[in-house]
């Protein structure tokens, strides 16, 4: 079934070959048009995939107008709890910070201020051996903390992680493009998010009073996720696709550069974009 997805994805952009039908009126340019056909058979099979895109579109509409001038950001945010790094050791932010330039998704209002975490060797490996096999990477499997003290209100924990096939380049398996995750809810308006969980590691249930630093999950790479990691969010609801984003404040931690980073990733890093009061891109983070 994925490989009649991914060759649906791929084979619609054919359909490009028939611009030129739009100048010269040729039987050729009309048969390259039909190529985009596969782009309804892509979104058959992976319908809720395709319904999910459009909620995050319509949220970019929806987030701004509902919360106005009063969207959360990094000089307005009044959040009483401070977090801890959802993970024990020494992990590297490779997406995320609270201005648009390093932002993980600033055009979408709840993922604006998300963060994606990952384990780097020396080198800016976050692999050894086969890239392909999820098992190679530093951060699978390891433990999922709960960022601070909370009520567990949604889990989705049977997943399968996604294929990886092409650096950078998502493949996703699931029907959620969260894959396995858990959102705790804090204090009203005031939820996280921990997303691409392995599967069926979730080992806490919904109702259920957790505590900061209590391990909840295993990290994986369900979902969309084009390599193992771990995706964390602050936001004003429970819903994912229209609730505003919230700026993290992490307490009790260490952040320095990451030697070597530019070896994994060329985009700017936190350097370019000094915001002491919160980590972002580049940056090696730790609990104390």
């Amino acid at each position: 079934m994925r490989k009649v997805v991914r060759s649906c994805s791929r084979g619609k952009f054919i359909g490009r070959l028939g611009l030129p039908g739009m100048i010269w009126q040729l039987p050729i340019f009309n048969f390259f048009w039909l190529f985009w056909l596969l782009g309804l058979i892509e979104i058959a099979l992976d319908f809720s995939i395709f319904i999910q895109n459009l909620k995050l579109v319509a949220g970019m509409i929806i987030v701004p107008l509902k919360y106005g001038k009063d969207i959360p950001n990094k000089d307005n945010m009044q959040s009483d709890i401070e977090f801890s790094l959802p993970f024990s050791g020494a992990w590297v932010v490779i997406n995320g910070g609270v201005v648009k330039k390093i932002s993980h998704s600033w055009d979408l209002p709840t993922q604006r201020y998300a963060y994606d975490f990952i384990k780097l060797d020396e080198n800016a490996n976050s692999f050894t051996g086969n890239f392909k096999a999820a098992t190679s990477y530093h951060c699978y499997g390891k433990e999922v903390l709960s960022p601070a003290d909370g009520i567990v209100v949604e889990i989705l924990s049977n997943q399968p992680d996604s294929i990886i096939s092409v650096k950078g380049v998502a493949d996703c398996t699931a029907k959620d493009i969260r894959g396995n995750y858990i959102i705790i809810k804090h204090a009203e308006d005031l939820y996280t998010i921990l997303a691409h969980l392995k599967k069926d590691s979730i080992c806490v249930k919904e109702g259920e009073h957790i505590f900061r630093g209590q391990r909840i999950a295993l990290c994986g790479n369900s979902g969309n996720s084009s390599e193992p990691h771990l995706h964390f969010q602050v936001q004003t609801g429970i819903s994912f696709f229209f609730s505003a984003g919230v700026p993290i404040r992490f307490s009790g931690i260490e952040s320095e550069q990451f030697q070597n980073y530019s070896n994994y990733d060329t985009r700017p890093t936190y350097q370019d974009v000094l915001c002491p009061a919160f980590i972002s891109r580049g940056q090696l983070v730790v609990n104390k």
